[in-house]
């Protein structure tokens, strides 16, 4: 039985010939499209971990919805799940931390035995470029296990960050090494503290040594007698008269000040567009709400275009045959504007009682679906008309 990667990646003749026999696809700018994974050891901060987890949280809210009637088996597949391996908050949330952290997400087909697409699924491969084969563009991936595949990139779907010096993939996130830098020292000098804090040194002038050799005797037996594990001074040291001028040596090593480290949580937070409050589940209100806007919409715009395109040929789509990935934005406003909404637009016919509970995270009633406006409302045209007739008459 074989591992994720022959689950994923099942080839035919036409694809491995792909993977041997292809051109050179070269971009606008002369370069070669080549995305090289980059940049994972930022995941490994404890502050960018938690900025690339509030994108991704807030992302795997997102619902699918899938329009149009072409391909019904594929859509009744992907309508609960993207694939046999993940649930549709998974495959967010996973896209959205992959983009995050390397700028550029490939989202594959999923194939069966008979090589028909059963759903999709984003990879992490070590390296993808762009190849030609039979005048048609093809993504080649190669895997940090040695393995290589290979798909159309008319069937992928490839999501980007900071696109700029390449046609296809995100560029790298080598401006935030000097953030980087910083947030290390800062570790290291923290744990030089704890570590001298639990030792102690000290330094004196020793009397009535001539010889080097016999210096370095003293200075081993005076530790090993006063400063190692094995000491039994009981935390006193007691000093002869050939030493002088003692003094105990206190470390103080560097860590970054409030304002510096204010200032690394603001570059960090500016580069993934995420604050402090949103990391730290505070946020509510206008400031959730452009935090949507600013971060979530961009990302289910983005991977419901490609995904679309991935999913559907151009006569399908032509056709009304689309992907979404939808959020429900009331769902970030405030509890007493949900309520201010519902009492507004309840009894206006604006909003029924199933729309009004779905903003309280309530579930469904039998007949809520229905809209019921309030009796001493009319239409203005009919009091209009009868204004008319009245003047008639």
């Amino acid at each position: 039985m074989g591992g994720l990667f022959d689950k994923i990646f099942k080839h035919d003749r036409e694809t491995e010939k792909a993977l041997t026999k292809y051109t050179v696809f070269t971009e606008l700018n002369g370069y070669k499209p080549v995305f090289r994974s980059w940049g994972g050891e930022i995941y490994e901060s404890e502050l960018v971990r938690a900025a690339i987890d509030a994108i991704a949280r807030h992302a795997s809210k997102l619902q699918p919805t899938f329009y149009g009637s072409a391909r019904p088996s594929l859509m009744a597949k992907m309508k609960h799940a993207p694939n046999e391996w993940q649930t549709w908050s998974q495959f967010f949330y996973r896209a959205a931390t992959i983009l995050s952290v390397k700028n550029t997400v490939v989202i594959v087909p999923v194939y069966d035995a008979d090589l028909t697409v059963t759903g999709y699924y984003p990879v992490l491969p070590d390296k993808c470029e762009i190849v030609e084969y039979k005048d048609e563009a093809w993504i080649r991936y190669d895997f940090g296990n040695g393995k290589r595949a290979a798909d159309k990139l008319s069937l992928c779907a490839v999501l980007t960050r900071f696109q700029f010096k390449h046609d296809f993939f995100g560029d790298s996130n080598y401006p935030l090494n000097e953030t980087m830098k910083l947030l290390d020292i800062n570790r290291q000098g923290i744990e030089a503290a704890v570590e001298n804090s639990a030792s102690y040194s000290f330094m004196a002038q020793a009397d009535n040594f001539t010889d080097p050799d016999d210096l370095e005797l003293e200075r081993q037996r005076f530790s090993q007698k006063n400063l190692s594990k094995e000491a039994d001074s009981g935390g006193l040291l007691l000093f002869p008269n050939t030493y002088r001028n003692i003094q105990q040596i206190k470390y103080t090593p560097y860590t970054v000040d409030a304002d510096q480290m204010n200032l690394i949580q603001k570059n960090v937070s500016m580069y993934f567009g995420v604050n402090e409050d949103v990391m730290t589940n505070k946020a509510n209100g206008d400031a959730l709400d452009a935090f949507f806007n600013g971060c979530i919409e961009p990302f289910a715009i983005q991977i419901s275009e490609a995904m679309t395109r991935a999913m559907f040929t151009l006569r399908e789509r032509a056709n009304g045959a689309r992907f979404e990935a939808n959020s429900n934005r009331l769902q970030y406003m405030a509890t007493t504007a949900k309520i201010t909404m519902a009492q507004q637009l309840l009894d206006r016919g604006v909003m029924s009682i199933n729309e009004a509970r779905e903003l309280f995270n309530y579930t469904t009633v039998d007949g809520g679906d229905a809209r019921t406006i309030r009796g001493e409302y009319k239409n203005a045209d009919e009091l209009n008309g009868g204004n008319e007739d009245a003047d008639q008459e």
